[in-house]
């Protein structure tokens, strides 16, 4: 028989047993594809060279500050590529094995009565049991899934170290230009105190005093100044940018809105926190586990073609009576033979003993799911505390003690003016008025800081807009460097 014939009839074998084992992967790689689509909205996280990214200048918003973060910052990225390599298990655990190629030569050729054997071909395919594959799947899209949620969950958490950083830094800008205002006041007072010194009104000690407090402002200042190289650094760690890159100070702070219940902000943290939702997927992964480990109970079978390569038979000799050659039958034919194997899972109490594991690992899941959702409240619970122990401030300070402070300090200073009182009441009175309003900065930074604290952990931002209003017009810092990347 012709070689070509021998070899069609094999590679005929080998085409029926590729195709079955390729089967497995072409479902699973249209099923990532199916993922990638549908179930996802996946964005490439390249990283962009410095001429894409937002320009940070004065009239940033904190949503430049946000899409600057999101685009180049390190471990954000190093998340979402962690999402997708765990996507590409998919294809991987639904796939079939290999299949498995054997040769044999036989060094001594083994005489039949068909013919000499020469060589021996083998090609199998192991098939796992029925639901064995698709189980394996679920594990690996599940775990794809739970990688999706810390990936939410790492930008939120980097959202939230940009806008605590952020207000920091916008407090510090207010905090800067409320004292320099002040100072600017003792600066007009010391004139004052200087004025009626000489004209007899007061003691040369009130001049001293208002040197003395012009002193203090201007330490102060210094402390204030000293803070925004720390509280620059700690935002450009959030947005991967050197720490030596100057930004200009904040302009906006968000609006004051109203936040919801606290049933509400309970549902929606149950509902939205990809932390929770990350465990949920964690439970779903364990109980696919558990479905795996019951199949394994049942054996996986393999299918096989054996393809054995035979040479014509030896000429018997003719008979002596009739001089003719007897014919042999199946000369030279090649034989092919259909295999069929399982393996015995005999072993139960292994199965036994991973069936076990897989429940056991499911309950932990479930009550690890449960104990951080219970800490996760307690932490909202404590977070809507000090967001509205900050509204309560913010409205204290704007409505009653800044502008019973204002009127208080006006009186006195006239009174001082016009040499009715000492020095020292317009100290007592600057000061009180100046630490009013610094605290009602304080709690406005509080609240919106408190606000961020609050969307990570619900999961979602809380509607409103970046319009900054106040109620009480502040002075700008001084000195503002308008610099940017």
């Amino acid at each position: 028989m012709e070689y070509t014939t021998k070899f069609i009839n094999l590679a005929l074998a080998i085409s029926l047993i590729l195709g079955c084992a390729s089967t497995g992967e072409k479902y699973a790689i249209s099923e990532l594809a199916q993922v990638e689509k549908t179930r996802y909205v996946i964005t490439e996280h390249n990283t962009p060279s410095p001429h894409n990214l937002p320009k940070l200048t004065e009239d940033s918003t904190l949503s430049d500050y946000l899409e600057y973060a999101a685009l180049n910052n390190p471990g954000l990225e190093a998340a979402f590529n962690r999402w997708k390599a765990a996507l590409q298990q998919v294809p991987q655990a639904r796939a079939l094995d290999d299949p498995t190629f054997k040769y044999a030569y036989f060094i001594k050729e083994v005489e039949t009565r068909a013919g000499p054997q020469r060589h021996k071909f083998e090609l199998s395919q192991m098939f796992p049991w029925f639901g064995k594959l698709s189980a394996q799947g679920n594990i690996a899209l599940e775990a794809a899934n739970t990688e999706k949620e810390r990936y939410e969950a790492e930008k939120l958490k980097l959202f939230f170290e940009v806008k605590d950083a952020y207000y920091e830094y916008y407090y510090l800008s207010r905090a800067i230009a409320t004292t320099e205002e002040h100072k600017r006041l003792i600066i007009y007072l010391e004139n004052v105190a200087r004025t009626n010194y000489s004209t007899g009104i007061t003691s040369y000690g009130d001049l001293i005093k208002a040197q003395v407090e012009l002193g203090k402002l201007e330490d102060r200042l210094l402390t204030l100044r000293d803070l925004r190289e720390p509280i620059v650094a700690k935002l450009n760690e959030a947005l991967n940018r050197p720490f030596s890159y100057s930004l200009p100070y904040p302009k906006a702070m968000p609006e004051e809105r109203s936040i919801g219940s606290t049933d509400q902000m309970v549902a929606w943290l149950r509902e939205n926190n990809p932390e929770l939702k990350s465990m949920d997927f964690s439970i779903a992964q364990e109980k696919a586990a558990i479905s795996l480990a019951r199949k394994n109970y049942f054996p996986n079978l393999t299918l096989g073609v054996e393809y054995i390569e035979t040479d014509d038979a030896l000429t018997p000799p003719a008979d002596p009576d009739t001089g003719e050659t007897p014919r042999v039958k199946d000369d030279g034919k090649d034989p092919v033979i259909a295999k069929f194997a399982i393996n015995l899972p005999i072993w139960y109490n292994k199965y036994r003993a991973g069936e076990k594991e897989a429940r056991l690992r499911h309950v932990a899941a479930q009550s690890e799911r449960r104990d951080r959702e219970n800490s996760l409240i307690a932490d909202l619970k404590m977070e809507l505390y000090n967001f509205r122990d900050a509204e309560r401030k913010i409205d204290l300070y704007r409505n009653t003690l800044v502008p019973k402070a204002k009127q208080s300090f006006n009186v006195i200073q006239k009174a001082f003016t016009t040499g009715k009182t000492d020095f020292l009441d317009v100290v007592d009175a600057e000061r009180t008025l100046l630490e009013f309003e610094l605290s009602y900065e304080r709690a406005r930074a509080n609240r919106a800081q408190r606000l961020a604290k609050l969307e990570e952990l619900i999961g979602q931002e809380i509607p409103g807009d970046e319009s900054g209003n106040t109620g009480i017009e502040m002075a700008e810092p001084e000195h503002e460097e308008k610099t940017g990347r």
